[in-house]
């Protein structure tokens, strides 16, 4: 056995403090005294309780099974809550498009209005026209899904049916 002793000394005393107020209270000739001990654990040998063994692995898989539970459970809840902003992102962008929808209608309103169109096609020197500029063309068959064509020949004007 190996013992070492250490002895405070003075110069240490300078080192703790200036004043001698603070080294009052420690004891100047109080030795520290270390002993080493060497112990030698190569000759033991650890015995395997089997039934401890068994309690640690049924404890290690209970928990493994309720980690992977609640892990589950989470991956659940969290995609559930994924799928709630999906939702209200998806009616945020339907009302977008609504509105979007609703203020292109009214402004299909307002440009297919024909006193505007009059007005405007005034504003840049158009007049309306006179008797006899117009010539209504009806179809021979009077169906209105049936496309009609119509010619401009030395004749005047001819409507051509095209049918499939």
């Amino acid at each position: 056995m190996a013992a070492g002793v250490r002895y405070p000394t003075m110069q240490d005393a300078k080192n703790w403090g200036n004043t001698l107020s603070e080294t009052r209270g420690m004891f100047m000739g109080t030795p520290e005294i270390y002993f080493a001990k060497r112990i030698d654990n190569s000759r033991l040998v650890r015995m395997v309780d089997p039934v401890r063994r068994r309690e640690l692995l049924a404890f290690g898989g209970t928990l493994a099974v309720l980690f992977l539970v609640v892990m589950v459970y989470l991956l659940q809840h969290l995609s559930a809550i994924q799928y709630g902003y999906r939702i209200e992102q998806a009616k945020a962008e339907h009302s977008a498009i609504v509105e979007g929808n609703r203020a292109l209608k009214l402004e299909e309103s307002s440009l297919t209005d024909l006193e505007r169109i009059e007005i405007e096609a005034r504003k840049i020197g158009m007049i309306p026209p006179m008797a006899g500029q117009i010539q209504l063309i009806e179809s021979g068959n009077g169906d209105p899904t049936v496309p009609v064509m119509a010619r401009v020949n030395s004749n005047g004007i001819s409507v051509v049916s095209v049918q499939q």
